[in-house]
């Protein structure tokens, strides 16, 4: 539990969990840090689908965190790359440059995933087996 990769993975775990109730919340705040002007009428309703989605992520990796291995975390992080890095091209296509703040912290999110991956793949043992005991 005193490990360093434990931490990592509470302290993304606990934030994401903090984006999701941000954007259930505060949704046009969520909307602002993501990179994105809050939208109005029907589509607004996706916010509330951005904060589920992050904090359903962040109870992931608590979970993971006390019943899974590094091997299975690391490849969850690999997995994970898929958000961050959606996220950079849509705030890019919808803003370019002018959201470089927003963007360099999507791209942080993805260099986060991307070191934790790598590092608890190598933490783990080269155990093959999937979810055969």
């Amino acid at each position: 539990m005193s490990a360093p990769s434990t931490w990592l993975v509470w302290c993304l775990g606990i934030a994401f969990v903090g984006l999701g109730l941000l954007f259930l919340l505060a949704p046009r705040a969520g909307a602002s840090l993501f990179g994105l002007s809050a939208p109005e009428g029907e589509g607004f309703g996706y916010l509330p689908a951005i904060g589920l989605r992050d904090l359903a992520f962040g109870l992931y990796l608590l979970i993971l965190s006390f019943t899974s291995t590094p091997r299975v975390i690391g490849l969850i992080f690999a997995a994970t790359l898929v958000i961050p890095i959606g996220d950079v091209i849509i705030v890019a296509v919808a803003r370019g440059t002018d959201a470089i703040l927003n963007l360099l912290l999507h791209g942080a999110s993805a260099a986060v995933m991307a070191a934790g991956s790598i590092w608890f793949l190598r933490l783990s043992t080269n155990n093959n087996t999937g979810g055969q005991p």
